[in-house]
């Protein structure tokens, strides 16, 4: 039996999940610190349900991880779709299930919720996530991602 839970983030949860977007965000994705109320801004937009949700992987009262859902349309299929923008496990909790578990609850409330698919990306040089998408399930699309 597994020793987390993951259930959905809840008001209590800011500042653990905050510490965990930083170690995301600055730590895992080499990106600048962004202010603490941008990153706090967008939890509380999460916990209110309406433009996305998170989830996070608990043990022994402690987060360990989180993954963030944000909701949005497909032109293409002229409907709602979900974006799993974020699955960030700490790294002594990596290849125990957990990510596993918040992967599945992802895709759990997005067929709950009807959601026509879920979608997600992963760094070009991630291996460890993309053999994870693979096991899941997931095949890469046929896109390129640009940015400004």
């Amino acid at each position: 039996m597994a020793g987390f839970t993951v259930r959905q983030a809840q008001q209590a949860d800011v500042n653990n999940i905050t510490i965990l977007m930083y170690e995301y965000i600055v730590d895992f994705y080499q990106c600048p610190k962004p202010p603490l109320e941008h990153v706090q801004g967008i939890i509380h937009t999460m916990l209110r349900q309406q433009e996305g949700i998170q989830f996070v992987a608990e043990e022994n009262g402690h987060l360990i991880g989180f993954a963030t859902l944000y909701f949005t349309y497909s032109t293409t299929s002229a409907q709602k779709i979900t974006v799993m923008n974020d699955l960030y496990l700490v790294e002594e909790s990596r290849g125990g299930g957990a990510a596993t578990a918040l992967f599945k609850a992802c895709h759990e409330y997005s067929l709950q919720n009807g959601f026509a698919r879920m979608t997600w990306e992963t760094a070009k040089d991630n291996q460890r996530a993309q053999r994870f998408y693979e096991k899941m399930g997931g095949e890469i699309e046929n896109v390129l991602i640009y940015s400004l």
